[in-house]
């Protein structure tokens, strides 16, 4: 039997990490011959393009440096598998490639997203007798997806926002002026990783002085108010906003700083909150006013990746390849949190269809009562996903990754 993995999604700096973890349960599994990786996410599934694994990753050296190397190796895709009674032929196709190849094992890595690609596919296959397992592996910078304690990708992500923010809080204190410096974080209907900017009060830190996120009715006349509060109290004032901060009104100006764009499963583009708070404040305060995107950089900074995260992205990805070959099929792997400390979770499956397409959002009771800050009970939830460092491979002073050869 020969088994399949496949990237979808925005990367992360574990997604491949998880992949992996995939990788070395099938070299260490007798009845599985060839390790095939699907380009570009499920379309490769459909266009019969695949990757025999064996053939680029060769070596021990080869796994730990493709483990810490951020991104897809594989590329990914934002593919929303159609109903199969819109679109027989498709699955047909998949069906085909899995055939040929003598697939009987798909692992999918993604996001909720991606959970939907597991639902169908899996349902597909069953419904025609197939005993093809298809088996999903989390993956979001966003830490959304219902049933997991967390996801991977997120520990290493918030790991970096943080320390960002932190080096930002340095660099606005040096100049006696007045300021409000904005930093837009990802985040579209959920605030996870700008929550986890709290952190930085377990280092003592005060900033950020103000978070705002999309589980909460966002003003801009509060927001005026809540930051002429916290002048009165910093010289320099940081500020997280989520970037799908949910307004309290329709028309809010926002849109002349988006660009309207969406992806293929509907979902908005968002980014500009920030500029569009920066102009306010400007207008309304007057003060020295920057704002600040932190985003693609959010999702693959591996250079100070959570040691946790990729470890925990691999395990995950061991367990998924077992769990399919113990005949389960349909299912996503999580994260079940047993402590805080000491941390531990351990590793369980749920129905995809528990978590395709659906958001788990930051808990409301994390909330301040003034909907502009994170209580300090989040604390303990974030701090252990980000802890340790990984020995990364470098050359001239420089991070090596490790890369796919070109067809």
């Amino acid at each position: 039997m020969n088994i399949a993995v496949a990237q979808s999604g925005g990367p992360t700096c574990a997604i491949n990490a998880s992949l992996v973890g995939v990788f070395k349960q099938g070299l260490l599994t007798k009845e599985i011959d060839a390790i095939f990786g699907s380009i570009n996410g499920i379309e490769g599934m459909i266009h019969d393009k695949l990757l025999n694994l064996k053939s680029v990753i060769r070596t021990n050296e080869d796994m730990e440096l493709l483990r810490q190397t951020p991104s897809t190796m594989l590329g990914s895709c934002r593919y929303k598998l159609p109903n199969y009674e819109e679109n027989p032929d498709i699955y047909e196709k998949i069906l085909h490639t899995f055939e040929i190849h003598r697939i009987g094992v798909f692992i999918y890595i993604g996001g909720n997203d991606s959970m939907d690609t597991v639902v169908k596919l899996s349902a597909y296959l069953k419904q025609i007798g197939s005993d093809v397992k298809i088996i999903g592996v989390p993956k979001t910078i966003d830490n959304d997806l219902p049933i997991t304690d967390h996801t991977p990708g997120f520990g290493s992500a918030s790991k970096y926002v943080a320390t960002t923010v932190q080096e930002i809080i340095r660099d606005s204190c040096v100049y006696s002026l007045p300021s409000v410096t904005i930093i837009e974080i990802m985040g579209r209907n959920s605030g996870w990783l700008t929550a986890s900017t709290c952190m930085l009060r377990a280092n003592g830190e005060e900033a950020p002085h103000l978070i705002y996120l999309p589980e909460t009715n966002f003003s801009a006349e509060k927001f005026i108010e809540d930051v002429k509060k916290e002048m009165a109290k910093h010289k320099a004032v940081i500020i997280a906003v989520s970037e799908g901060v949910n307004f309290e009104t329709e028309n809010s100006g926002i849109e002349d700083f988006q660009s309207g764009a969406v992806d293929n499963f509907g979902h908005k583009y968002l980014s500009g909150i920030g500029k569009f708070l920066e102009r306010f404040v400007a207008d309304r305060i007057g003060c020295k006013v920057r704002s600040i995107e932190l985003n693609v950089m959010q999702r693959c900074s591996s250079h100070i990746c959570s040691k946790t995260d990729i470890d925990e992205a691999e395990r995950i990805g061991r367990h998924a390849l077992k769990t399919a070959l113990n005949g389960e099929t349909g299912k996503m792997m999580y994260f079940k949190r047993i402590s805080d400390m000491p941390y531990a979770v351990t590793i369980e499956m749920t129905d995809a269809v528990n978590v395709a397409n659906l958001e788990k959002k930051f808990p409301k009771e994390w909330i301040s009562p003034e909907q502009n800050q994170v209580t300090d009970t989040a604390i303990s939830y974030f701090l252990p996903l980000i802890q340790g460092k990984v020995d990364i491979y470098r050359k001239n002073g420089l991070p090596v990754h490790f890369k796919r050869p070109l067809r």
